[in-house]
């Protein structure tokens, strides 16, 4: 017999019994446990997959209806963590302001019943009206929320829409389940876009481009790769690892005869016909963190590049060695743009991050039963995903000898036994690692095998420090113009850019995103002031902020031939007059008389 779904009123009774259990009181104020600096950098770092297609692929989609609204957008990875957020702040306690910036976390242990901590607890999407909040301080917004699943049925976030208005609960919730789906359905297809075909099915024929259709993603010999969660609902089951025709009772040869956007109907195995679209084969963009350049940039890291795409070509394995957040991995997303694997899958592995006793599984994947605990179905494993393409072995200091043995069988023979099988797989891949740490004093200490290391190392290349860096200033400006809101200022006050020019930046790239994200989220549209710069940030300048020579320098002078010499017109920008800057040029031999 079936067991029913809890109602409303049981999910929120569940969630009010939990808050009891963490010790919560109605009358505590809510702990958002906020992430700064450093970790926050890395957090935003991680998700800007999820982050860049919410903002930049399913935010329009549906600005129609959050246009003329009071809904507040909010995006949280899998452990509640805000990531996000768009749309108005006006209903906001400004007690709680600090609750909707970047790092806040949204867990009922500290934040009480709430829609992004319930839908996580309860694994469904849930609606939290304003009287249903376990604290009272936040009963001031009602709120609706869904998990959000990848292709691999893995929790990754939580999408959430709240309001101070009382609209109708089905309302705010049918709209979060919308945005939801569709989320999901851009991240499969960019997870497989460049080697699968596309089709969208549903039991009619006028919604099959909605993201409510089935949504099936599959190779030349009809594989199905990848699909939503409304094709399992649709078909009864998940249809991953089965073949196209097993679905549908049609060859796939017949299924491939129909053009792309020409609907057509077919019979499912025990089910009634389903309406199909084909659609064009989906092609791979670019990766998210690679953007044309809009500067001229340090002419290391164009070096860097030429070189290392030299030597991928010919097989030749990289390794790319900086400070935490210098960008190795964006160095990685422009290097595989710019190779002649970019069709092909860029697979990272953060060897960090992975359990060392599920690095090897993981990594070299295993077949059904090949252990207590192992999916069903088996896994294939990250290098094997990563065929024809590159893998990106990121902090491989960190991972264990025994996976260090494994990977260097691997490189010598270029096939891999998955755990539990008896039959090797061959594997054609690029290798490149990243690592921040000294690897040959590793070496040394007898924690990184020497042979493995020659193995990856056929070339190290260093990425210089941000504060090393020549076009500092520019990048400066790069990236607040990738964060700031549309209607934010466009320019940085010049004391704010000596602050930032003047900063040793132990963070880099990562602490200063996370530095000008905070900084924006809490101008909240107004010019970016100091007050706006995170505590973590002042505490490390080394110095106040000054007109210092170099910095001083390589900005007038940057400006000056962005302006192609026109002196009134920096002038103007700095907000000096012509006879300070003038005077200012002459002091620094740029103008001579």
């Amino acid at each position: 017999m079936a067991v029913s779904a809890p109602t409303h009123a049981q999910l929120i009774q569940a969630s009010w019994a939990r808050c009891r259990e963490y010790g919560l009181t109605p009358q505590n104020t809510p702990d958002f446990d906020q992430l700064s600096g450093t970790h926050l950098g890395e957090l935003l770092e991680r998700q800007q997959v999820l982050l860049r297609t919410t903002r930049d692929e399913v935010m329009p989609q549906f600005s129609h209806l959050l246009g003329n609204s009071s809904y507040l957008i909010m995006l949280s990875d899998e452990q509640g963590r805000l990531l996000d957020t768009w749309g108005t702040r006006r209903f906001i306690d400004p007690h709680q302001q600090h609750g909707f910036v970047a790092g806040a976390r949204w867990l009922e242990q500290g934040v009480g019943t709430n829609a992004i901590g319930t839908a996580l607890a309860c694994a469904q999407a849930v609606h939290v009206g304003q009287d249903e909040h376990f604290l009272k301080l936040n009963r001031y917004m009602a709120s609706a929320a869904a998990p959000l699943i990848d292709a691999e049925r893995r929790l990754i976030g939580v999408l959430d829409v709240s309001s101070d208005s009382y609209l109708p609960a089905s309302q705010t919730l049918g709209l979060v389940r919308m945005m939801s789906q569709s989320l999901e359905n851009r991240l499969i297809m960019a997870r497989y876009a460049g080697h699968c075909r596309q089709l969208s099915f549903n039991s009619g024929s006028n919604n099959l481009d909605s993201q409510w259709a089935g949504l099936l993603l599959f190779d030349d010999l009809g594989r199905i790769l990848a699909a939503n969660r409304r094709a399992d609902s649709l078909l009864g089951q998940s249809p991953l690892q089965q073949r196209l025709e097993q679905v549908f009772q049609t060859p796939l040869t017949e299924l491939l005869k129909h053009a792309p956007g020409e609907p057509f109907a077919v019979q499912v195995t025990g089910r009634n016909r389903f309406h199909c679209l084909l659609h064009e084969p989906l092609q791979r963009p670019a990766p998210f963190a690679v953007k044309p350049p809009a500067h001229e940039g340090d002419p290391r890291i164009g070096k860097a590049l030429q070189q290392a795409g030299l030597l991928l070509e010919k097989d030749i394995p990289v390794l790319i060695q900086g400070e935490t957040g210098v960008g190795k991995e964006v160095f990685v997303n422009a290097l595989h743009a710019a190779s002649s694997r970019r069709h092909q899958p860029l697979i990272a592995v953060n060897c960090a991050s992975i359990p060392a006793e599920l690095v090897e599984s993981e990594l070299f994947g295993y077949e059904k039963g090949a252990f207590t605990g192992a999916h069903h179905k088996g896994n294939p494993g990250l290098i094997r995903k990563a065929d024809h393409g590159i893998v990106f072995l990121d902090e491989i200091g960190d991972m264990p000898l025994s996976t260090q043995a494994r990977l260097l069988r691997f490189l010598q023979q270029r096939s891999i036994q998955p755990l539990g099988s008896g039959e090797p797989v061959a594997v054609d891949i690029r290798v490149v690692s990243a690592i921040h740490q000294d690897l040959p004093a590793l070496v040394r200490q007898g924690r990184f095998r020497q042979d493995l290391y020659y193995r990856i190392a056929g070339m190290s290349l260093t990425l210089p420090p941000l504060r090393e860096r020549s076009d500092r200033l520019a990048l400066i400006r790069q990236i607040h113009q990738q964060h700031r809101a549309p209607d934010a200022p466009g320019q940085l006050d010049s004391n704010i850019l000596q602050h930032l020019l003047q900063h040793p930046w132990p963070g880099n790239l990562r602490q200063l995103s996370s530095t000008l994200q905070v900084a924006l989220a809490l101008a909240d549209g107004q010019p970016i002031a100091v007050e706006h710069l995170p505590d973590s940030f002042l505490a490390e300048t080394v110095a106040p902020p000054c007109v210092g020579r170099n910095a001083a320098e390589e900005d007038l002078s940057l400006r000056l031939r962005t302006l192609n010499g026109n002196v009134s017109a920096l002038a103007r920008d700095l907000g000096i007059s012509r006879t300070t800057l003038y005077k200012r040029l002459r002091d620094q031999g740029q103008i001579v008389g």
